[in-house]
């Protein structure tokens, strides 16, 4: 059992080596915006992880990279609404089964009906998992200008706020993340539960 569960947490480890090797490169911007791109509609591994990385080396040039990650961010998430308006079936539901939240899906598509600014915006912010939204809102064709604001300011905030903890407190945050990865990696995806659970109480 124990084995089972360190196994997601070893995959993750990899893929967070490989994403951190790029802020050494030329291409570290480049990385970064490619990176939040994709994590909007299929990558698993957020930006936070190659922006921390980038923000210590340089920590005067942390906004610079944070507003990179947002256009990134931004313009993955209108990918992921295009997939699932228009490409939901060849392509959307394989990335929602990938990442099994099929149940999590239903939820998404039902609150959507209540307040999409919302619920963007907190998936933008938050741990839930961000493509499953922007996927939802196109399945949803809901007013595509309220996702990309939402967007916008949501990933803005919270790539804003990393870049600004970086410049109070310094490389100790990377290495805290360094050191606890995997204790991390595993309350990460607890709060991804439960930010769906708050979710659901909240809209239903």
């Amino acid at each position: 059992m124990i084995r089972l569960l360190m196994w997601p947490s070893r995959i993750m480890r990899k893929m967070y080596d490989w994403v951190l090797k790029w802020a050494e490169t030329k291409q570290a911007l480049w990385a970064l915006f490619i990176l939040a791109f994709a994590e909007s509609s299929f990558f698993p591994i957020p930006p936070d992880v190659l922006l921390i990385a980038m923000a210590v080396a340089t920590p005067l040039k942390g906004l610079r990279y944070a507003a990179v990650a947002t256009l990134g961010s931004a313009l993955g998430g209108m990918l992921g609404y295009v997939i699932g308006a228009e490409l939901y079936d060849a392509i959307g539901r394989h990335i929602i089964a990938f990442y099994h939240l099929e149940s999590q899906w239903e939820t998404v598509m039902a609150s959507y009906q209540k307040n999409a600014f919302l619920l963007v915006a907190g998936a933008g912010f938050t741990p839930i998992p961000y493509k499953v939204f922007t996927i939802a809102g196109g399945a949803c064709r809901i007013y595509f200008p309220t996702m990309v604001l939402a967007s916008v300011l949501s990933r803005g905030a919270r790539f804003g706020l990393v870049a600004g903890l970086i410049r109070v407190f310094g490389p100790g945050v990377k290495q805290l993340i360094d050191r606890y990865f995997n204790l991390l990696s595993l309350l990460f995806f607890v709060l991804l539960v439960l930010g769906f659970y708050v979710a659901k109480v909240l809209l239903h």
